[in-house]
C-alpha cells in the first residue's frame, strides 16, 4: 500500500483521482483548503467502501504550511498535485493581485509540494509525481492568460524535474486535460459550452474520472518507463 497525496482533493478532478487511488487500495491524504464540508462527504464515501483516505487541510499556495503539512505525513510515494484556481478576464484588466494569486496557487504550490516531497522519495530511490496541468497552457486560452502562464509553467517544471530526479528512480509527468466537466465551468454560457463542444474533435466534454484514469496510469508500474511527459486528456482538441 502506497501513500499517496491529493492536493485539491475536495471535488473536481481531485475528488475523481482520490476515489480510483482509494478504491485500488492505495493509503490516500486528502488535501483541500476551503472545501471542508465537501471532503468530509468524500472521506465518509470511500471509508465505507473499507478504504483508507485522510483529510489533511492545507493552503498550497503557502510555502510554511506545505512545509508543516508534510511534517505531519508519512513519505508520500505518489503526488499528485491537482489544486489549482481559474479566472476569465481580459488581460488587460488583470490585477497584480490576480496575477499573484494565481502564479501562487496554480504553479506555486506544485514547487512547493515537490520540494517538500522529494526528500523522501530521493532517501527510498522511487517515487511518482503526476502534475495536472492544462490544454490551455499548452496552447493558451483567450482571456485566460494568467491561467495560461501558470499551466505552462507546471509543463516547464516537470519536463526539467523528470530530467533531474531520473537517476533517483523518481518519475514526474504531468496530465493535460481538456475541457472537463467541473465547477472551473460554471462562468461559461451555455453557448461558451456548446462552442467548446463543437471544437473538441469528439464533440463531447470531458470528465474527471476520464483525468483520473490517466493520472492512475502515470502513477502505475504500468509508466515506469514514461517521464517528463505531459499526457493530454482533451477529445482530440490538442
Amino acid at each position: 500500500m502506497r501513500s499517496v497525496l491529493i492536493t485539491g482533493a475536495s471535488r473536481g478532478i481531485g475528488a475523481a483521482v482520490a476515489r480510483v487511488f482509494a478504491e485500488k487500495g492505495e493509503r490516500v491524504y486528502l488535501n483541500y483548503h476551503h472545501s471542508h464540508e465537501a471532503v468530509q462527504r468524500l472521506c465518509r464515501e470511500l471509508t465505507e467502501k473499507g478504504c483508507s483516505v485522510f483529510p489533511i487541510q492545507c493552503d498550497v499556495s503557502d510555502p510554511h504550511a506545505v512545509q508543516a503539512m508534510f511534517g505531519t505525513l508519512p513519505p508520500i510515494d505518489v503526488l499528485v498535485n491537482n489544486a489549482g484556481i481559474a479566472q476569465t478576464k481580459l488581460f488587460t484588466d488583470l490585477t497584480d493581485e490576480d496575477w499573484h494569486t494565481m502564479l501562487s496557487t496554480n504553479l506555486g504550490s506544485v514547487f512547493y509540494c515537490c520540494r517538500a516531497a522529494l526528500p523522501a522519495m530521493i532517501r527510498q530511490h522511487s517515487g511518482r509525481i503526476v502534475n495536472i496541468t492544462s490544454v490551455w497552457g499548452q496552447i493558451g486560452g483567450s482571456c485566460e492568460v494568467h491561467y495560461s502562464a501558470a499551466k505552462a509553467g507546471i509543463i516547464g517544471l516537470t519536463k526539467a524535474l523528470a530530467k533531474e530526479e531520473g537517476l533517483s528512480g523518481i518519475t514526474v509527468n504531468a496530465v493535460a486535460p481538456g475541457v472537463i466537466q467541473t465547477d472551473m465551468l460554471s462562468p461559461y454560457t451555455a453557448e461558451d459550452l456548446q462552442a467548446l463542444r463543437d471544437e473538441t474533435p469528439t464533440g463531447t466534454l470531458g470528465t474527471p474520472m476520464d483525468v483520473a484514469r490517466a493520472v492512475w496510469f502515470l502513477a502505475s508500474p504500468d509508466a515506469s518507463f514514461i517521464t517528463g511527459q505531459v499526457l493530454g486528456v482533451n477529445g482530440g482538441l490538442c
